[in-house]
């Protein structure tokens, strides 16, 4: 499959980097030089230094073919727009946007965009630890520590 990841942060570059160690194809959109740079020797030649929320970037970026574009820089405008042009200018038919916020994180989805805030994502997984909740905390964090297990264990080599 084919994705676009919208921001390096540090979400954006781990997301990216565990899509190709799964073998799928990837393209990062950062706009921050350094960070892009950062990018491309851990990663390869996969990132553009550009403004996600731009469509000319995503063009070059092929976002008409994408499978999945996912929104994950720190603002949640740039991440609504970045979306919007993905869904209704280039037809991704998966778009994601990573919202702090989380009233905008609703905001976003009666527009028809798919939204994740990590401040509620966060919120209920502290909750839950606290709760002993099995079903919510113990797995989440079972499987984010061993995926932190194995990006220690297995760094990616750049292409």
């Amino acid at each position: 499959m084919y994705f676009v990841v919208a921001g390096a942060g540090e979400v954006g570059f781990h997301l990216a980097q565990a899509l190709l160690e799964s073998g799928h194809e990837v393209t990062v959109i950062e706009a921050d030089r350094r960070r892009a740079n950062f990018v491309q020797e851990k990663l390869g030649s996969i990132v553009m230094n550009a403004p996600a929320d731009e469509g000319r970037a995503q063009m070059e970026a092929g976002c008409s073919r994408a499978d999945a574009l996912l929104a994950l820089t720190e603002g949640d405008n740039r991440n609504l727009m970045a979306a919007q042009i993905a869904h209704k200018i280039f037809g991704v038919k998966q778009v994601i946007a990573k919202v702090n916020d989380p009233v905008r994180a609703q905001t976003y989805r009666e527009m028809g965009i798919n939204t994740f805030s990590r401040t509620t994502i966060l919120g209920t997984l502290l909750h839950a630890m606290l709760q002993e909740d099995r079903e919510v905390g113990e797995v989440l964090m079972r499987k984010a520590l061993a995926h932190e297990a194995d990006l220690v264990r297995e760094p990616v080599k750049a292409r």
